[in-house]
């Protein structure tokens, strides 16, 4: 028995020598470099696989656009093409269709080209204006008082709220009716529109809508232009935005009210008939009040008289007046007595204490610093204004 077999069988570990060991660690190198070769080789092989798979499919892929290449030969397009072509010719087609869409022009009846004077005069009641012809339009209308006019070959008398077109070319003239001191309004511009053919001679009474608009265009002048408004009319430097634009639309809108009203007199009565009841009452009742102060106006008025005469609570009657008129009733009655103060002083039928006493003012000292409050000047710097006005140069063009 070996010396091995010998350990082996009594039982005794066997440690191997180094060169065993180096024989051992050579035997798992070659076993490990086998196995890398095997693994290796099996990479090789899925590689190969993979690219014989990916060529094939690009062979089918470029027979398939051959094929497409040849269906599209008629054209030289491939099918890409066509559909990018056919969406892009859908869209610009849409485009081209949008951008020809029809358009619909609004219509201009009447468009005022420019304004040329604007004027509030308040004549004493001997005031005659000569007269004058001009190539622009013009309208003058009575805002109180009554005027004589005379043109080519008519004369009109215009009382309040009355209203005449004097069309280019045409002569006309006007004076206070006897012992009536007028404040009128003139209105010169140009516009060419044929339907202004239908204002030529015309004499109207506006209507509130219209005396409304008219009042409109003066206070948006006011606030385009220096007031007391000069020839030629002097813009204001800080005017509110639009303002010369929105004048024009109201005078447009004006002009527009009077073309229509004739013809819709009926439908205009029907449109009045058919507004809320109580809105119509509240402006009756407004528009009595502002009568009766009128016809009162060299008598003492309080609030509580009218609230009596009209059998009404002071404050609905506060309530209700401002809300139709935008002020308070006392302050509108005080207009009125210094409107009816300008009318005396005007009329020159009473001198400065006469006047006071008429209207109310108790003293010469209240009634001048309550007028001069209210116009801007004292009543002898008003009365010399209004003469000034009578002179030779009228201020008008």
């Amino acid at each position: 028995m070996g010396e091995k077999e010998s350990r082996k069988k009594n039982g005794v570990r066997e440690v191997p020598t180094v060169g065993e060991k180096q024989e051992n660690r050579k035997i798992r190198e070659d076993r490990a470099k086998l196995e890398e070769r095997e693994v290796l080789k099996g990479n090789q092989e899925a590689r190969e696989a993979q690219e014989a798979q990916e060529a094939q499919e690009a062979q089918e892929a470029q027979e398939a656009r051959t094929w497409e290449l040849q269906e599209a030969r008629g054209t030289g397009e491939t099918r890409e093409a066509r559909e990018g072509w056919e969406t892009r010719e859908t869209r610009e087609t849409r485009e081209a269709r949008l951008n020809r869409m029809q358009r619909t022009h609004l219509e201009q009846v009447i468009g005022i080209g420019s304004l040329i004077t604007m004027y509030y005069f308040e004549h004493g009641k001997d005031y005659v204006f000569r007269g004058e012809r001009h190539n622009f339009w013009e309208l003058l209308y009575v805002d109180k008082g009554e005027i004589e006019v005379v043109t080519d070959d008519a004369g009109h008398v215009l009382k309040q709220g009355m209203a005449i077109f004097h069309e280019p070319n045409e002569f006309h003239s006007f004076r206070a009716a006897p012992g009536r001191a007028p404040n009128v309004i003139v209105l010169t511009f140009d516009c060419d529109s044929p339907a202004m053919n239908a204002f030529a001679g015309g004499v109207l009474r506006l209507e509130d809508e219209e005396r409304e608009l008219l009042a409109r265009i003066i206070q948006e002048g006011e606030n385009a232009f220096e007031f007391p408004f000069e020839y030629p009319l002097k813009r204001r430097e800080k005017a509110p935005p639009g303002s010369e634009q929105l004048l024009r639309c109201y005078f447009e809108a004006f002009l527009i009210r009077l073309l229509r009203r004739a013809p819709f007199d009926r439908e205009a009565s029907r449109a009045q008939m058919s507004s809320p009841a109580r809105q119509k009452n509240q402006e009756e009742l407004a528009a009595r009040v502002i009568a009766y102060m009128e016809a009162n106006v060299e008598s003492p008025v309080t609030l509580d008289e009218i609230s009596r005469h009209f059998h009404i609570g002071k404050t609905v009657l506060k309530e209700t007046f401002k809300a139709q008129t935008g002020t308070t009733v006392m302050k509108y009655w005080s207009r009125i007595k210094i409107g009816q103060a300008k009318l005396l002083i005007r009329e020159e039928t009473c001198n400065f204490t006469e006047i006071a006493g008429r209207l109310g003012f108790g003293s010469v000292h209240h009634f001048s610093k309550t007028f001069k409050k209210a116009s801007g000047m004292s009543p002898s710097e008003y009365a010399r204004s209004v003469k000034a006005r009578m002179g030779p140069a009228d201020g008008r063009v």
